[in-house]
C-alpha cells in the first residue's frame, strides 16, 4: 500500500507557472505507474499526465501537451508536475495517483492523494 500527499498548489495569474509535488510513503514507489488528474467544479475527474515506473516515458492530455511536464524521482519517492503557461481553464483540484498499468483512465488507479487546489486568474 502507498500513501500519497500532494503539495504546491495555489493561486497564480494566467501565463504563470506552478510545480506540484506528490510525496509517496513506502518503499515500493518505483513499482507504481504515477499519474496526475484534475477535477474542476461540476466536472468529472480528467486525466492530465502519466509517467512510467522508470520515468522514461510519459503521456499527456491534449489540453496540457507542451505546457505541462511530469517527472519522478524514485530516490525521493516523489512525482512532480511542472505547469507552465497556465490558463484559467487549468483551474481545478489536482490529484496524483498510483497504479499498476500505464493507463489514462482514473478507474485504473489504486491509490489517490487528497488533492491540491490550483487556481489560475486572468
Amino acid at each position: 500500500q502507498v500513501q500519497l500527499v500532494e503539495s504546491g498548489g495555489g493561486l497564480v495569474q494566467a501565463g504563470g507557472s506552478l510545480r506540484l509535488s506528490c510525496a509517496a510513503s513506502g518503499r515500493t514507489f518505483s513499482s507504481y505507474v504515477m499519474g496526475w488528474f484534475r477535477q474542476a467544479p461540476g466536472k468529472e475527474r480528467e486525466f492530465v499526465a502519466v509517467v512510467t515506473r522508470s520515468g522514461v516515458d510519459s503521456k499527456y492530455a491534449d489540453s496540457v501537451k507542451g505546457r505541462f511536464a511530469i517527472s519522478r524521482d524514485n530516490v525521493k519517492n516523489t512525482v512532480y508536475l511542472q505547469m507552465d503557461s497556465l490558463k484559467p481553464e487549468d483551474t481545478a483540484v489536482y490529484y496524483c495517483a498510483a497504479g499498476q498499468i500505464y493507463y489514462t483512465e482514473a478507474r485504473r488507479y489504486d491509490y489517490w492523494g487528497q488533492g491540491t487546489q490550483v487556481t489560475v486568474s486572468l
